[in-house]
This record gives structure tokens, C-alpha cells and sequence, in this order.
């Protein structure tokens, strides 16, 4: 219990220090920004790479400031950062690596499978558009031989899961198993950090909701022997930055939902082969599902989990009349393009 507590602290501090710094000065492209507006928006690029790097990976960003390349506009209109996403990754990776419990190969996991996740997640939030969603969308444009933003971080993220997973090792419980038995959990494990990685990231559509989903996940694998060392970190993260969330400040965006999902997979990872089974077949439900439900109308639509969702934020916005237009009777009907709001098809 003193490991959990002091895991949970540590990502708590040190995602709110992250996040206080990033606000301050946001990682943006180096290209003069005139007067106030330099001075606001930081126009500071990512300390080690040069501003021929950055704009080299990723020309969306080149000439705009820090403010302008993580900004972005939320489900009410309004403006949000994405920076609380680089402070997940940064915080649960420092604590991650200070945190007492948990031994060298997984620490490293851990650091690959967040920093990994979230780098790939952080590559979509910047360079993504949406012409595509979803496996369907980013595989069949990639058949078509059209590479995505998402293509990369659908396959990127599972090449990091697998990693992870081969970095971490088996569980306790598999150790004594063959080669070939370790072989198979190294798949299973894989899995489950990249299909967890991807799952979160389709929570991530509402203020707190993808936080929400993870402390509820989390606090199984927290009370877990086995897993508590390695959730710690990114819950206590997590938590911190929830206030932000459901003030509508801030969002997790990719970077933040991937890099927590495949952590609380990779926390998962430390569980016996059949419950490990039984996570990677839910996961895979609930994945495959996405591509058919919208899991905003199914929350919506089942009071327990809307209440749960609704928990701590602003109250929906609720459209307003619509104003009436008056037509001459000689000018004929209006058109939705003259300016006036066009009504249901009857």
C-alpha cells in the first residue's frame, strides 16, 4: 500500500508540474511570432530538436507558436489545449522511473510502452486530419496506398505494445513456462497494451471522460499485488490532471489517451493467462464495436453511465431558438444559404 500511495504522489506532483510548465512555455515552432502574441504564445520548439527538424517532421506547425500548435476547438466550440496530453506522458514517465516497487525491465517498459504510445499519439494529434477514422478508415486507405497519420500510429502503436511486452517478460505466474508458451504471452501481452492504448483514445470525446474510464479501469489493477506498481504512476498522473478535463481547459487528445490506455494494458500484463484472455477478448469487443456504435449515444442513453459521465462537468450546452426569418410574400421560400437555419426534412 505505502508503494501505491507513493506512486500515485509522485505522478500527481510531477504531471502538475509538467503541465504548469508546458502552459508556460508551449513547445511550438521557433519562427518569429510578433510582439504580445510571441510573448503568449511561447514559440518555443521541443527542447533537441531544431527548427528544421520539427518543421521537417512536422510542416502543419512551421510559423506558429506554441499555442497554435496545441490548440484546438472541443465539442462546444470553444478552445482547448492539448497540452495536458505531453504532461500525462511526461509525468507518468518521471515517476514511473522514481517510483519504488517495480524492477528495471519493467520500468523501461513502462517508460517505452508511455513515451512510445504517446509520441505516436502526439504525431497524430499534430498531423492527423479527418479524412479517415477508425481501423477501417486509416487500413483501407492504406490499401489504397494512401499512408495516414493514423495508419502510422495504428501500426506504430503495436509494434511499441509489442515491445513493450517483450521488454516487460511474462508475469510471475508464466515464468516456469517454455519457449513457446512464453512466445504466446508475449502476443497476448502485446495486445492487450495495444489494443488498451487504442480503446482509451476512443473515450476521449467528452471533458473527462478517457480520465474517468481509466481510474475506473485502474482501480482493479491498483488493488492487484501484481499490478499496483505499474498503474501507480499513470493513475496518480491521471488524477491530477482531471480537473483540467472537466473544466474544459485542457484534453488528453491522442498523445494522453494512448499513452494511458497502454499503460493501465501493460499494468494488465501482470495478471494470470486467463484473466489476461478474458481483458485482450473484451478488448477486442469493445474495439471492433467502435466501428459500428457510437459509444457517446450508448453512455448517453444509459443513465448509470451518463451519470458517471456527467460527474463534475459543465451542464450540456442546450441550443436556442432558432431565430424566425421573415419572408416577403413575393421573394419566395428561403434557402439554408440565404442565412436562415434550415428545419428537419419532412
Amino acid at each position: 500500500m505505502v508503494r501505491l500511495v507513493a506512486g500515485t504522489a509522485l505522478g500527481a506532483v510531477a504531471a502538475q508540474a509538467a503541465y504548469r510548465a508546458l502552459v508556460r512555455r508551449p513547445p511550438g515552432s521557433n519562427e518569429p511570432v510578433p510582439g504580445a502574441e510571441r510573448r503568449r504564445n511561447g514559440g518555443n520548439r521541443p527542447v533537441g530538436l531544431s527548427r528544421g527538424m520539427w518543421e521537417g517532421v512536422l510542416p502543419q506547425v512551421k510559423g506558429l507558436g506554441g499555442a497554435d500548435v496545441w490548440g484546438r476547438t472541443n465539442h462546444r466550440g470553444e478552445p482547448v489545449t492539448l497540452l495536458e496530453g505531453p504532461a500525462f506522458v511526461a509525468g507518468a514517465a518521471a515517476a514511473g522511473l522514481l517510483a519504488p516497487g517495480t524492477g528495471g525491465r519493467m520500468r523501461a517498459a513502462a517508460l517505452l510502452a508511455g513515451a512510445g504510445s504517446g509520441l505516436l499519439g502526439a504525431y497524430d494529434d499534430l498531423a492527423g486530419s479527418a479524412d479517415s477514422r477508425g481501423f477501417k478508415g486509416h487500413l483501407g486507405a492504406l490499401a489504397r496506398g494512401e499512408v495516414t497519420s493514423g495508419a502510422v500510429k495504428i501500426l506504430g502503436i503495436g509494434a511499441t505494445g509489442l515491445a513493450a511486452a517483450a521488454v516487460a517478460g511474462p508475469p510471475a505466474s508464466s515464468r516456469s513456462a517454455g519457449t513457446a508458451a512464453g512466445l504466446l504471452d508475449t502476443l497476448i501481452n502485446g495486445a492487450i497494451i495495444a489494443g488498451s492504448a487504442n480503446l482509451m483514445n476512443l473515450f476521449d470525446l467528452r471533458p473527462g471522460r478517457a480520465i474517468k474510464v481509466g481510474l475506473i479501469a485502474g482501480t482493479p489493477l491498483a488493488l492487484s499485488s501484481s499490478a499496483s506498481a505499474v498503474v501507480a504512476a499513470p493513475l496518480g498522473a491521471a488524477a491530477a490532471l482531471l480537473p483540467e478535463d472537466l473544466a474544459e481547459r485542457a484534453m488528453l487528445g491522442d498523445t494522453g489517451s494512448n499513452a494511458l490506455g497502454a499503460l493501465l494494458g501493460l499494468a494488465a500484463t501482470r495478471l494470470g493467462r486467463g484473466p489476461r484472455l478474458a481483458v485482450l477478448a473484451g478488448l477486442a469487443g469493445l474495439n471492433a464495436a467502435s466501428e459500428f456504435v457510437s459509444f457517446t449515444k450508448v453512455i448517453r442513453e444509459t443513465p448509470v453511465l451518463n451519470w458517471v459521465d456527467m460527474l463534475g462537468r459543465r451542464p450540456p450546452a442546450t441550443p436556442g431558438p432558432s431565430p424566425s426569418v421573415q419572408v416577403p410574400p413575393q421573394a419566395g421560400p428561403v434557402s439554408a444559404g440565404d442565412g436562415a437555419v434550415a428545419g428537419p426534412a419532412s
